[in-house]
């Protein structure tokens, strides 16, 4: 049974998630604040990571990243308005988020979702090779030649899902469901994020990528 970890400074949205989560099987590691979603992620270690942005303390990106190093997934919970910390939370190494206000059902469905994907993952064992990309699902590591690519996990995903077909065009909705696990209509613009992090770490100049292709209007491909 997997353990949820629900970090949020308002105590009805921890009890409502709390009791919804419950309900689908899981159980419930909760806290109000930065630094006792830390603790608790030591004594209770959780398999998923459930955090607010503004929080007491430690805040959720500071959260995130430190959750990240960790190797634990995280679903950031944000404000409607918050673009810019959505954006930042996913090169931190968020694998979703959620715009406040939002719907119990959909975060449960959201942690089902992320879950599978990483359950996906340490299935997981196979090389592949692209042109001078080295991708280790193992250890879930991507070389050009010698040089370590340091990708988050929802990159590493798209990144791996796309070099198991070069030249295949990907939407953003297909791409979506290989790093977090489900599709939901209006979250797929934040694979264009993603792709713009990628680029960034591992081209030498993104706006003329080796590896990364834009087909405009579908999506992208890896083509070498």
């Amino acid at each position: 049974m997997a353990t949820i970890l629900v970090v949020d400074d308002n105590e009805s949205i921890v009890s409502a998630l709390t009791e919804y989560l419950e309900a689908s099987g899981y159980d419930v590691v909760t806290a109000l604040d930065g630094p006792s979603a830390l603790e608790a992620a030591e004594t209770h270690p959780p398999d998923l990571a459930l955090v607010d942005i503004m929080l007491p303390g430690i805040d959720g990106l500071e959260l995130t990243k430190r959750f990240e190093a960790l190797g634990l997934p995280v679903i950031l919970v944000t404000a409607k308005s918050d673009e810019v910390d959505r954006l930042v939370g996913l090169e931190l190494g968020a694998d979703d988020y959620i715009t406040k206000p939002f719907s119990p059902r959909e975060v449960v469905a959201r942690a089902k979702a992320v879950l599978r994907r990483c359950a996906r993952q340490r299935d997981e064992s196979s090389t592949l090779r692209v042109g001078d990309l080295t991708i280790d699902h193992e250890r879930r590591e991507v070389r050009d030649g010698d040089r370590i690519v340091d990708l988050t996990r929802s990159e590493f995903d798209i990144l791996a899902t796309m070099a198991a077909h070069p030249g295949r065009v990907y939407t953003r909705l297909q791409l979506l469901e290989a790093a977090s696990g489900e599709a939901f209509e209006g979250y797929d613009r934040t694979i264009d994020a993603h792709v713009k992090n990628i680029r960034r770490k591992l081209e030498d100049d993104p706006r003329a990528p080796r590896y990364i292709r834009t087909v405009i209007g579908v999506g992208y491909k890896v083509e070498v």
